[in-house]
């Protein structure tokens, strides 16, 4: 997989062998759409893309078939691709397809900052002391100091909002059985999931609640 400087006249395209000459789409490789996958979470790394945007992207690359599929992933982001076959791209790291699609799957920061890890950790484990504050303010702060404090908090943030509304939907539909149901569900999830939150970030790993309708998103 070569890059190419969007602003050399050279390359007019990125499936363009010559200025003059359109060389045949070719058929990718694993290592040219892992290569792309690679360029997409280093952009959402640094904030060009945002989670919605990545994670279409990385779709749209998993399932491209020639160069055209390429290449509107990556031009706005100061890189072009063309196919070569080879998985090499310069300043993108070169691994095993497999570890590479595992981890543009992962979509999103990971940190071994032991401080990052802490505050991440105490945004989750607010839900049982400080909830919606502590998140909010880990949130604001870590916009300017970590992306994954950020994305912590904001996750944090997010799934304390939906429980709260989910369980004053409840509350006022009690009546009904499902709502109850919820309500139960909902007290369980409160209790057990910011644990499992906390883990996961005291280990610098990225945790998304599961089944969480996310009010907050990161448009960085």
């Amino acid at each position: 997989m070569a890059v190419q400087n969007p602003q050399n006249p050279q390359w007019r395209n990125p499936w363009d062998r010559s200025p003059a000459t359109h060389a045949p789409q070719i058929r990718l490789t694993h290592a040219d759409r892992d290569a792309v996958a690679e360029v997409l979470r280093e952009a959402y790394s640094q904030g060009q893309l945002d989670e919605d945007e990545f994670e279409e992207r990385l779709d749209k690359a998993m399932r491209a078939k020639v160069s055209n599929d390429l290449a509107p992933l990556t031009t706005d982001l100061g890189v072009q691709v063309s196919p070569g076959g080879t998985g090499n791209a310069p300043g993108v790291t070169q691994q095993n397809g497999n570890q590479a699609k595992d981890k543009a799957k992962d979509r999103g920061p990971t940190t071994d900052n032991p401080v990052e890890k802490v505050g991440a950790a105490a945004g989750h484990l607010s839900a049982w002391f400080l909830p919606f504050l502590a998140p909010l303010v880990l949130m604001i702060i870590g916009g300017e100091l970590s992306p994954y404090l950020k994305r912590q908090a904001m996750e944090a943030l997010n799934f304390q909002l939906f429980c709260l509304i989910g369980a004053v939907v409840s509350v006022l539909l009690f009546w009904l059985v499902v709502p109850l149901i919820a309500l139960v569900l909902i007290g369980l999830g409160w209790v057990v999931l910011p644990i499992i939150a906390t883990i996961a970030s005291l280990q610098g790993a990225r945790w998304r609640y599961p089944m969480v309708y996310r009010l907050i998103k990161d448009n960085n």
